[in-house]
């Protein structure tokens, strides 16, 4: 039985001749094979949520004292920021609390309007977008 033999076995004239492949073919998985391209990929641009701005509404009924409370509760606010905002509330007719997205701006707005009415207050809490 006859044994296979490599070019690098073959003596230097024989290895002359042995078949070679090109480097484009040899890129190409062959002369007709697929060529290798770059993909690129694209990465989507992300919108930034809208923000709502939530409100406190002055009334002649809600104690100012309430008005602080519910700032510094649900607002994370200090004493002297939460009197602050409450007079301005109280001079201009409506103060903001903060800024938040949709979600949290309505989750806020509805603690404070229960926290009054379970306290027996009229105070108005409102959201409007920014």
């Amino acid at each position: 039985m006859p044994q296979l033999t490599s070019s690098l076995d073959l003596p230097a004239s024989a290895a002359a001749y042995a078949p070679r492949m090109s480097n484009d073919e040899n890129r190409s998985n062959g002369p007709s094979g697929p060529s290798t391209s770059v993909i690129t990929k694209v990465k989507p641009k992300t919108k930034r949520p809208n923000l709502y701005r939530v409100l406190i509404l002055n009334d002649d009924y809600t104690p100012m004292e309430f008005v602080v409370l519910v700032l510094e509760k649900f607002f994370n606010k200090d004493i002297e920021a939460a009197t602050k905002i409450m007079l301005h509330v109280h001079h201009h007719g409506i103060g903001e609390c903060g800024v938040f997205t949709y979600e949290i701006a309505e989750t806020k707005v509805t603690q404070v309007m229960d926290f009054a009415r379970k306290h027996q207050h009229p105070l108005q809490c409102v959201m409007e977008k920014k």
